[in-house]
């Protein structure tokens, strides 16, 4: 398998398993809602459902790069819930913090890795050669 195609496929398993765990553990994906924000648990299942469709849609040749903007796009609209949740902490834990602190960067590195892998047209690509 080619580096490109397997990156794909590490993204899409990613998303999809992450858009699941919305659906197996939503009141820690509700903690870290702002309460400006309106129906956090309905926000949840939003989001659990785009990351699993995202993850789903980059395995997809036809949809991949459209899918890949919408996991962009995702990752952009959650993106001050984890600056909130970096904040103010979901179970007031220190060590808890650090680590929401620390995955603020990673968000940058996702978006970089979809755009590069699954959103950016074949001319951007590293490789033409995308699937077997």
């Amino acid at each position: 398998m080619k580096l490109q195609a397997l990156s794909c496929w590490s993204i899409g398993i990613l998303f999809i398993v992450a858009g699941a765990n919305h659906f197996v553990s939503p009141d820690s994906y509700q903690a870290m809602m702002p309460p400006f924000l309106p129906w956090p648990m309905a926000l949840v299942s939003i989001s659990g459902a785009a990351e699993i469709l995202g993850g789903a849609g980059v395995l997809v040749p036809q949809v991949r790069r459209f899918s890949g903007w919408g996991l962009i796009a995702l990752l952009v609209a959650v993106f001050p819930a984890n600056i909130f949740a970096a904040m103010h902490g979901i179970n007031g834990g220190a060590l808890e913090r650090v680590i929401l602190i620390a995955r603020l960067p990673f968000q940058v590195v996702l978006i970089a890795w979809v755009y590069r892998s699954c959103a950016a047209s074949d001319r951007q690509r590293v490789s033409r050669d995308f699937w077997p």
